[in-house]
């Protein structure tokens, strides 16, 4: 062998072990687009790489393998990434494992399968989870009632509920806006498509819609909501064999007294609450609680809270963020009010001001949800008609984030939560 091919070989065993792994930093200073650095992860999963998901490290930063196609994709999309040696990895890892060190490395290991439940001629810019997830360039399906009640939803891995009203009461929207061609139009679609499915009302298909899709999540699927979705969830749950609903909605009377009927063990996370039963009022239950805010839009905002990443990953991963501090945006259900939370559901963000939950989580059965109040987190006040929100003026959400951390969720190897 020469002098020159052991210089060569030389230089290219250098090369590999100076330049093995792919940083992807999620913190503020080291990234530019964190929203894409998501759908980044997820397109790397998706090609069968494992990747090491350093919690706490630098706003919650990516370990990947190194290759010219990773790198040339992240040019490509905007994201910030750094080239590190084996030395510089096996140093950042080692600082993650120290007992001293509130951080932890999770493998993820798949991209999961992704649906939105929601009603199909809607645009993506409808919801902030449709939007975020085409903004990140993460695939997903649109799934509504004949599917999940088909039996589909074994076929994913997460869910996500849009603002729905599984309640029957059409978003408690009667009042401004029943006589407007949109709310018409939806409230006969739904009718048609109830009918279609066999059903003599809305609510009953709802019903058994939310039924279906708490089965998914107790035979271990996972499953987030946002908005209307969260509250309106729950109720219909609870409401099971209830008429909660008025003429207008349903063509004949609630039911008597209906509010000493509910049964909240059915429920996923909330408890005690007391329905609104005025059609004629924005609001399902005293569980929202966006007519008792008492904060100015210039200093709303809620916090994070702070977890063991080492004991308590799944809180930890589903906060990871470059900030604590992320501005709040309201919705249909903006907010939940603590007093009619389960004891055994976690509060991760909250508005202690206003003492309000924000971002919730919790375990059913075998599976997981996460309830995230409001609508948009880049819309502070969204209303019916309001343009759409260009995600490439806001590439660095925090609020955005939130929602990608529990599309991520899924691809994690799962650890005990240990408190």
């Amino acid at each position: 062998m020469t002098r020159f091919t052991i210089l060569i070989l030389f230089i290219l065993f250098s090369i590999k072990a100076s330049a093995s792994y792919i940083l992807i930093p999620m913190d503020a200073e080291g990234q530019k687009e964190h929203l894409k650095a998501y759908g980044i992860t997820y397109w790397v999963l998706e090609k069968q790489q494992k990747i090491k998901w350093l919690l706490n490290y630098r706003g919650g930063s990516f370990l990947m393998p190194d290759s010219p196609e990773i790198q040339k994709e992240c040019q490509i999309r905007g994201v910030s990434f750094e080239v590190i040696s084996d030395s510089k990895t096996e140093q950042i890892l080692t600082e993650i494992s120290s007992p001293s060190k509130n951080m932890d490395a999770v493998v993820l290991e798949k991209a999961p399968k992704i649906a939105v439940y929601s009603p199909k001629g809607n645009l993506p810019w409808d919801d902030a989870v449709t939007m975020v997830l085409t903004y990140a360039e993460i695939p997903y399906e649109v799934i509504y009632d004949e599917e999940v009640l088909s039996d589909q939803l074994i076929l994913y891995d997460w869910l996500h509920l849009h603002h729905e009203d599984f309640t029957g009461q059409y978003g408690k929207f009667y009042r401004a806006y029943r006589s407007a061609p949109w709310y018409i139009e939806e409230k006969a679609n739904a009718e048609a498509l109830a009918a279609k499915l066999g059903y003599n009302k809305v609510s009953e298909a709802k019903l058994d819609v939310a039924k279906k899709i708490r089965d998914y999540v107790i035979g271990g699927g996972f499953m987030f909501a946002m908005c209307s979705a969260t509250d309106s969830f729950d109720i219909a749950l609870s409401a099971e064999g209830v008429d909660i609903c008025e003429p207008m909605f349903d063509g004949d009377p609630s039911e008597p007294n209906y509010q000493s009927k509910i049964d909240y063990s059915k429920t996923f996370a909330f408890t005690e609450y007391i329905l609104e039963r005025s059609p004629m009022v924005y609001e399902f239950s005293s569980i929202d609680m966006t007519e008792k805010r008492r904060i100015a839009k210039e200093s709303d905002y809620f916090t994070l809270m702070d977890y063991s990443a080492k004991w308590d990953p799944i809180p930890t991963m589903l906060c990871q963020n470059h900030t604590a501090l992320v501005k709040g945006f309201m919705g249909q259900t903006t907010s939940f009010d603590p007093d009619e939370i389960k004891a055994n559901v976690l509060v991760m963000g909250e508005n202690k001001s206003n003492g309000e939950a924000r971002y919730i989580h919790g375990i059913k059965g075998k599976g997981f949800f996460t309830f995230y109040g409001g609508h948009d987190p880049e819309d502070y006040q969204h209303r019916v008609g309001d343009a759409k929100t260009e995600l490439a003026l806001h590439p660095n959400s925090p609020g955005y984030r939130l929602i990608l951390n529990n599309v991520l969720f899924p691809a994690a190897k799962k650890k005990k939560q240990k408190t």
